[in-house]
Parts: structure tokens; sequence; C-alpha cells
């Protein structure tokens, strides 16, 4: 039976893979408490020395990730509360970027906004035909301004350009490999997830040491995003108080 109880779980098996589980009932929308609670979640298994590869996915349903939660947007009327909120993906993203383990994602379905910046912060990213990305912030008022660097860094800035600029159109799971957001695409979620144990196994057996080092590497030229984040969290605060972006989501929710 469905559960109405948003969630992050982890689990670890004896070989080392751990695996962090989001969920909510609202498209597995993110609220400011469950990034806290991913924040936590990949601070404690960064330093768990028996986790040698996490794995990052939501729990069933057929979208990945639907972004920032327009509950809680639509709620916040002060820039101090709009700014804390914005921060949240920004600190998702760098305690992934800061994780000393490879980080893989399982993108089932659909991601929309903040899981296409989610899917990006990944080190390896595996996905299912069914995981068509949209960047939809500037229908609503702001833009893909805290997950941009991430999404850029994956698929450049021509590619994050048209996904930014376009946020009404669906991308397919296919352009998203094809730009390097995702390294797989397959055309059922069972073989993404055989592929996943398998791949997920090999990892295991590498030293771990070599995989710490080339995570660090992977993530070179990056550490200035410690500042830049919230920076771009604040402009998306501000614009997110904006009497346009509180009708466009109210649109939105009316007709969702």
């Amino acid at each position: 039976m469905a559960t109405t109880t948003a969630y992050v779980k982890t689990a670890t098996t004896p070989a080392g893979v751990a695996t962090i589980t989001f969920y909510h009932p609202n498209h597995n929308s993110l609220p400011s408490g469950l990034l806290a609670e991913l924040i936590a979640a990949f601070e404690v298994l960064s330093t768990d020395n028996a986790v040698k590869v996490i794995v990052l996915q939501s729990a069933e349903h057929n979208t990945f990730c639907a972004g920032a939660s327009f509950d809680e947007l639509t709620a916040i009327i002060d820039f101090d509360t709009s700014l804390h909120f914005f921060n949240g993906f920004g600190g998702v993203i760098n305690a992934m970027r800061q994780c000393s383990k490879i980080i893989i994602g399982r993108v089932h379905g659909k991601a929309v906004g903040g899981g296409v910046g989610l899917a990006a912060a990944t080190d390896y990213c595996m996905a299912s035909k069914f995981a068509s990305v949209r960047l939809s912030e500037l229908a609503v008022g702001f833009g893909p301004f805290v997950i941009g660097p991430a999404v850029e860094r994956k698929v450049g800035l021509a590619a994050f350009s048209q996904m930014a600029l376009n946020p009404s159109e669906w991308q397919t799971a296919a352009w998203a490999k094809e730009k390097g957001l995702f390294q797989e695409s397959f055309e059922t979620v069972e073989q993404l997830d055989a592929y996943l144990a398998h791949f997920t196994e090999k990892l295991c057996g590498y030293a771990p040491e070599a995989l710490t080092a080339l995570k660090k590497i992977f993530w070179q030229g990056t550490e200035h995003w410690d500042t830049l984040l919230p920076e771009r969290a604040a402009i998306s605060g501000r614009l997110a108080l904006s009497d346009f972006t509180k009708k466009a989501i109210a649109d939105f929710k009316k007709g969702a």
C-alpha cells in the first residue's frame, strides 16, 4: 500500500553498496525537510568505512523527481525563508560534490527542475528511456540558477541554455545521454536495475582509495561552489517572491 509520508531512507549491503531512497507523495518533489535529510544522508555515508559506493534513487513512481515543492514555495512570504528553501538544493549538490564516495544515479522516470540537478550532481547516472528531463523554472518566474552549475558541468552551456530557455519542452532520455547527463539509458527499468547491480558490484571490487582520488579529480574546479550556489540561491529566492511567480505557480497547481 502506498504511503503518504515523505521520507529519506538509507540501506547498505554487505558488499558496501549504500542506497539512498527518497520519496514524496507529490511526484517525489523536494520540500526543505527532505533536502535537509538528503544532505545528512550523504554526509553520514561519506565517512562510513563500510560504504564503497552510493546509489541515489527515488521510490517507485512515474516521476523520478518533480523538483521543488510548490506547496512549500507558495507559502513563503519573506526573503530569508525563500533563501533557506533554495539553499537546500545548493546544500544537496554541495554534499554530493564533497562526498568521498562515488555516487551513482538511478533515474527511472521523468526529472524536472531540481530533479535534473540531482541527476547532474551524481558521478555516473543511469536512466530508463522513460526518464525525460525538463527545466521548468523560467515558466514560473525564476530560473535554474542553483542547479545550473551542476547541469552545465555535465551537458555544456549550449544544452543547458536549450533546457533553461525552453521550460515547457521535454527532452528525451536519449537526448540526455547524448549530452552527457546520463551515461547509460535502458529500454526498461528492469534492464536499468540489472545493469546497476552489475556496475556497483564491479565498483565495490576496486580500491577505495583509487575511487576517492577519482572523485576528487572529477570535481576539480568546483571548489568555489561553496559560495557560488548560495549566491545563485539568493537570485532564485528573490525572484520566487514576485507576483509573477505566485500567480504562475497558483495557475500551475490549478491545472495539475
